[in-house]
């Protein structure tokens, strides 16, 4: 199967200080998307970063802002992400009363929505929203932290996910983007963009980039290389 490879770094490992400029310098070195991770220390033991932050860097790219909401509950911060200028908003099912619901609000405000289900998380959350989903995107570690080992049994996973994709677009469904969170290096994103992926979320194997490797720019690219 031939798919065109999006890279969202995450700006988890980023350095916060220059926040601006670090995603300047992945739009520039070729990013697709800037991949929001939003941890509220209930949902996920770790606290990261809101809305005003989402603001703060929306005039600072032109690429798509996709913003991953590990927090509980969801509905509340929705609208506040959407004012802020992402463009896709992803929640995990668990931490939502009404999947169909929140995933309809997400809509309305004009963006694109998408579930987002742990290494644990069984894929039946899928079963009756398909027709409202934009992206799924499957952890490939625990989430809450960055700099995490890729679980492999995220592989079987994704080719499940990618059978229920093709079902449902092959019934007349809409496209539905298939994402991968945590653990993705240039040693292993060939076999998951394989397993189905098209969007692959990459946070230290892209922030921690040697200048020396070309910086943001060589590994953006050899990790295209790689999945190719």
């Amino acid at each position: 199967m031939t798919q065109t490879l999006r890279i969202a770094p995450s700006i988890l490992s980023a350095d916060f200080a220059r926040l601006g400029e670090e995603v300047r310098a992945i739009e520039a070195a070729g990013a697709d998307l800037v991949h929001f991770d939003v941890m509220d220390n209930h949902y996920v033991p770790n606290l990261t970063i809101g809305p005003l932050v989402c603001e703060a860097i929306r005039p600072h790219v032109k690429i798509g802002i996709d913003v991953h909401l590990m927090v509980e509950p969801v509905d509340s911060l929705i609208p506040l992400f959407a004012r802020a200028g992402a463009n896709l908003i992803t929640f995990h099912p668990e931490a939502s009363r009404h999947v169909d619901r929140t995933l309809s609000l997400i809509r309305e405000l004009g963006c694109k929505a998408g579930l987002v289900l742990n290494p644990a998380s069984p894929l039946d959350w899928l079963d009756h929203v398909m027709d409202k989903l934009d992206i799924i995107l499957l952890m490939g570690v625990n989430p809450g932290f960055g700099g995490q080992k890729f679980i492999p049994s995220t592989l079987g996973k994704l080719r499940a996910v990618r059978q229920r994709i093709a079902a449902h677009q092959d019934s007349g469904g809409q496209p539905i983007w298939l994402e991968v969170d945590g653990g993705v290096k240039i040693d292993n994103i060939q076999q998951i963009v394989r397993a189905g992926a098209d969007t692959c979320v990459a946070g230290s194997a892209v922030f921690s980039a040697p200048d020396a490797d070309g910086g943001y720019r060589g590994v953006m690219q050899a990790l295209r290389q790689a999945a190719a």
